[in-house]
């Protein structure tokens, strides 16, 4: 039977968990007592230093899960870090994440690549090149770029991240041409399959007002109950494939994330156990 968890991305930007004065150095012992999962994405903006995860792994309960998304460098986002010796940022990285290695609540990382890495030989060969430096954890691959899901390479790239032995990551987000990758339904690591819903916010996807901040329109959603319960057979397809499914929500600029994360939760029938006790609220 599998084991199928819910959270979101991200535990300090969502006000429906926290009561009014809850200090920001305490939002993760609260998140942790709503859900067992959550998704890092600090980690992508630093290499941070081991005593943050520490931190974390004491806030959590045993049971608690990260996926966590590596340094952009490691991923191409960014160019700054075009001299610096990739072995080297690896193996930073590599040593920044320990403390969560070795509490065993690392559920994987998280490679979720650029828009413009499109399906070409030399970025196959660089997702190998990472598959490779960080041959020791569970990985996870998502592609952003509409060309990796062509009718033509769709089949070879499952296949692909099979032979990698790397988890397929599998999003919900906004049909709108090229600047869209299609909901590939598919399990390429069976011990883990992972969903993010991201929205369906079709023109803050495409186009952000000037002065706009980019995740504020982009990530400006909340799914219906409709759009949720037409995923709960894509969802139970990939439960009978993978040991564990993990599912986040992305859809986060107008606080959606929560409210969807747990209604979705109730149509799975889920009952998670194993979390931070709910402190009690006198009002």
């Amino acid at each position: 039977m599998s084991t199928i968890q819910i959270g979101v991305c991200g535990w300090g930007d969502h006000d429906d968990l926290y009561t009014q004065g809850v200090r920001s150095r305490d939002k993760l012992s609260v998140y942790a007592s709503h859900f067992p999962i959550v998704e890092l994405d600090s980690s992508f903006y630093a290499i941070l230093p081991q005593r943050n995860y520490e931190t974390w792994v004491k806030e959590t309960p045993d049971r608690f899960g990260f996926i966590v998304k590596p340094y952009q460098g490691m991923t191409g986002h960014t160019r700054s870090d075009a001299g610096m010796d990739r072995q080297a940022m690896f193996r930073q990285f590599e040593e920044s994440i320990q403390p969560l290695v070795n509490a065993g609540k690392l559920k994987t990382l998280l490679f979720q690549f650029p828009p413009w890495f499109d399906c070409t030989r030399e970025n196959v060969q660089y997702v190998q090149a990472c598959r490779q430096e960080m041959a020791d954890y569970p990985f996870a691959v998502e592609f952003r770029h509409q060309s990796w899901f062509e009718e033509r390479y769709r089949e070879r790239t499952l296949d692909f991240l099979k032979t990698l032995e790397a988890t397929h990551v599998l999003c919900d987000e906004p049909q709108v041409g090229r600047g869209s990758v299609p909901i590939v339904v598919g399990v390429t690591q069976p011990a883990l399959a992972l969903v993010r819903f991201h929205g369906r916010n079709n023109s803050g996807w495409r186009d952000q007002g000037e002065g706009q901040n980019w995740r504020d329109v982009r990530y400006l959603y909340r799914y219906s109950e409709e759009e949720l319960r037409d995923w709960v057979p894509h969802i139970q397809t990939i439960a009978n494939e993978a040991e564990e499914v993990c599912i986040l929500f992305n859809n986060n600029s107008g606080g959606d994330a929560v409210t969807n994360a747990k209604q979705f939760s109730n149509m799975l029938g889920l009952e998670p156990s194993g979390l931070n006790p709910r402190q009690m609220e006198l009002f």
